[in-house]
């Protein structure tokens, strides 16, 4: 073993040092292969689990990512669509428009969202399994604006604050809460959001989310929950 090994590295060293490579013997017998995996797959690993379970065994699968602002819900969609083929809905397309927003509708647990257009729009559409559309809520205009074209994938997911909300829970077939802390929240809204929307969310939107999140027990109903 010796006289080999110092063969191969006068070999080796009169070839330049050149990059090393496994053997052809070595890549058949250690397969699969190991891979370099970003951490943050491996932080939802469990998550790829599921998905990939449900894929197997469910003609279509729709995933609810619901949590707290700043918690990281459009970021894990983000992370799931790079792995698989999928479509992404965000909550935050459906805020509840201005005719909408009676005294009775805003002292509604969740109730300030358009979950009713969001149910009629997107959920009937991706249970017909056919091309649909659905309108895009124009935040600055505060107006429905750009219309959205989709076609029904195997795996669908809907990420936001109130995507859980008891008029549309039933539709899941996984449903993910993320949770961060108050401090955290706060740093990561003001940096994403500036100064003046960082006190809108802490006035205003966190509050509502809260009561949401307490009173109907979304933490309590989802499947996996990630702090």
């Amino acid at each position: 073993m010796l006289e080999e090994l110092e063969a191969y590295l006068h070999l080796y060293r009169s070839k330049g040092y050149p990059q090393v490579s496994h053997s052809e013997n070595y890549r058949k017998t250690y397969s699969p292969a190991y891979r370099i995996v970003k951490s943050e797959y491996c932080d939802f690993f469990e998550l790829f689990c599921k998905i990939d379970s449900l894929l197997e065994s469910e003609d279509t699968v729709t995933v609810a990512i619901d949590g707290n602002s700043g918690a990281g819900k459009s970021t894990l969609a983000t992370l799931i669509s790079n792995v698989y083929n999928c479509n992404i809905f965000h909550m935050d397309d459906f805020f509840l428009r201005p005719e909408l927003k009676t005294e009775e509708r805003l002292k509604e647990v969740g109730g300030n969202v358009d979950y009713v257009r969001f149910k009629h729009e997107v959920i009937i559409g991706l249970n017909s399994r056919e091309e649909f559309q659905y309108q895009i809520y124009d935040c600055k205009q505060m107006a429905l604006g750009k219309l959205v074209s989709v076609i029904p994938k195997k795996l669908n997911i809907i990420e936001g604050s109130y995507s859980m909300h008891p008029s549309l829970i039933c539709n899941y077939d996984l449903k993910i809460f993320l949770h961060i802390n108050e401090k955290e929240q706060s740093l990561r809204i003001l940096k994403r959001n500036g100064a003046c929307m960082h006190r809108k969310f802490l006035c205003e939107w966190i509050p509502l989310e809260n009561v949401y999140f307490s009173e109907l027990k979304i933490q309590e109903q989802s499947d996996l929950v990630f702090q």
